[in-house]
């Protein structure tokens, strides 16, 4: 792995536990001897995230922060309603905490504060790698209590350190499904460097993540196999064994080499789907390095934004979950050095984001559109004249025509067997290539995106263009998602 183009892996450790303590002193050091095996155990930057209660949350934050540990806060409440729970000295050192935080979260409800606290404790969960719960194995006296937060982690397979509240003994729990690696993140990390870099790094991301972004893109570019080409081959390759098969039925041709040729159609298009499923790997790593490199442009398409946009908030695709999480905090840890004005990333943005963007769905559209034409005409013509020569068959049966023999060689028995199969086999290519979506969602890209233009060239704060850099965003990052499923689907077949 080439430290100047890897992405740091990190790891979340969730906290939950009482606010009463029996032996503050001794459950500290409880605290900081399963965060220091944690770092041990598991490669990889640790980050803590909890909430600043009265009791353990305070005793969990100190020990992360004595370790050196960054601490991503998530409040219950917002800090006005927050508040109303600490004495006014209390809130102080509250507020001291808080400053001390690499990121804060406030999680927004409706109901109860037992509610608010409850929902608290579950999105902890939710985004921590590990929980440790300080607790004692007693059920909770009130809705979101520790006890709470703890049967749901277990309900869902959450690898879990346990502290028992009065002993200080340690027990794990759900450990077989900590992942003390990730797997997909480490591969691509892995990728060789890109020594002849294209383009540039306008908003003054970290080097690491730019290198990384095009040794992505270029492994996706030379990498990817011809799953699409292959599969046509073997619609191909069936289409001309029943081809065969039907002009030696109708022609009444016996010749022997007909037979060989049929068979080595057939065993042709097999061969090729054997080819196919070994070659699946390589078709999942194309998939791969092609899904990170495009998330990885848009992570730097909005670098130079006064704060971290949440590109990634709520994305769980297992393939890119650990590496949306790093660019998240790397862009969150870099972006008080504000590295461009706003005039200037409107610029930037517009020539290397929007601009580009419409270009690349204007060449996807100008290559897809004449291939979707010609196979819908040619299917077309293949069903109506397949219409029409059974329609002939039936006349002519009906009335008693009489007709050449060639005639009924070719249009009453030839062409009524071939050409469905070849209007089928069109139709088999318009979906294998997924021209139809394909074009309509280049036509609604470009549309989209120019509206992004406009409204990005009439932005006039950070908090507006921020929004209209978001939306247009989470629209390429939706396209991604959508080609990801399709192609992921279609490796499966």
């Amino acid at each position: 792995m080439s430290g100047v183009s890897a992405i740091p892996i990190f790891h979340i450790v969730g906290f939950t536990g009482h606010r009463q303590l029996a032996d503050a002193g001794g459950a500290a050091r409880a605290i900081t001897a399963a965060l220091e095996a944690l770092r041990h155990e598991v490669p990889g930057e640790w980050i803590g995230l909890s909430s600043i209660a009265t009791g353990s949350d305070q005793l969990f934050v100190q020990q992360l922060l004595n370790l050196r540990m960054s601490w991503h806060a998530i409040l219950p409440l917002p800090q006005a309603e927050f508040q109303k729970d600490f004495s006014p000295s209390e809130w102080v050192d509250v507020e001291q905490w808080l400053g001390r935080a690499e990121h804060l979260r406030t999680i927004n409800v409706n109901g109860s504060r037992e509610d608010a606290y409850l929902d608290c404790g579950l999105e902890t969960v939710d985004g921590a790698d590990v929980l440790i719960a300080l607790w004692d194995g007693e059920p909770a006296h009130g809705k979101g209590g520790t006890a709470d937060v703890v049967e749901y982690a277990r309900s869902i397979g959450k690898p879990v350190l346990i502290l028992d509240a009065d002993t200080l003994l340690l027990r794990r729990e759900n450990w077989n499904k900590l992942e003390p690696r990730d797997g997909s993140l480490a591969k691509l990390n892995e990728l060789p460097d890109v020594l002849d870099r294209h383009g540039a790094n306008p908003f003054k991301a970290p080097d690491s993540v730019y290198r990384f972004q095009q040794k992505c893109d270029a492994a996706a570019s030379h990498g990817a196999p011809q799953f699409r080409r292959l599969i046509v081959s073997t619609v191909l390759l069936h289409v001309i064994a029943t081809l065969i098969a039907a002009m030696a039925l109708a022609y009444e041709m016996h010749n022997q080499a007909l037979p060989w040729v049929k068979f080595l159609c057939l065993a042709g298009a097999l061969s090729v789907a054997v080819v196919l499923r070994r070659h699946a790997h390589s078709h999942h790593s194309w998939v791969r390095c092609r899904l990170a490199a495009e998330f990885c442009r848009s992570g730097l398409a909005t670098w130079g934004l006064p704060q971290a946009a949440p590109l990634f908030e709520g994305l769980d695709l297992p393939g890119v979950r650990g590496l949306g999480r790093s660019l998240h905090i790397l862009h969150s840890r870099s972006f008080t050095a504000q590295p461009v004005s706003m005039d200037e990333f409107k610029r930037i943005y517009l020539a290397q984001r929007i601009q580009d963007q419409m270009s690349y769905y204007q060449r996807q559209e100008m290559r897809a559109l004449p291939l979707f034409t010609r196979l819908k005409i040619g299917f077309w013509i293949a069903t109506i004249l397949a219409l029409s020569c059974t329609l002939a068959y039936a006349l002519a049966r009906t009335i008693h025509w009489a007709v050449a023999e060639w005639i009924q060689t070719t249009v009453f028995y030839f062409l009524p067997i071939s050409l469905p199969v070849v209007a089928a086999a069109f139709i088999s290519l318009i979906s294998i290539n997924d021209l139809q979506r394909r074009v309509a969602r280049y036509r609604e890209l470009q549309m989209m995106l120019e509206d992004s233009r406009k409204k990005v060239s009439f932005c006039q704060t950070w908090n507006s263009l921020e929004r209209v850099v978001l939306r247009t965003e989470h629209a390429l990052m939706q396209e991604v998602l959508e080609w990801h499923s399709i192609t992921s689907f279609s490796e499966s077949h």
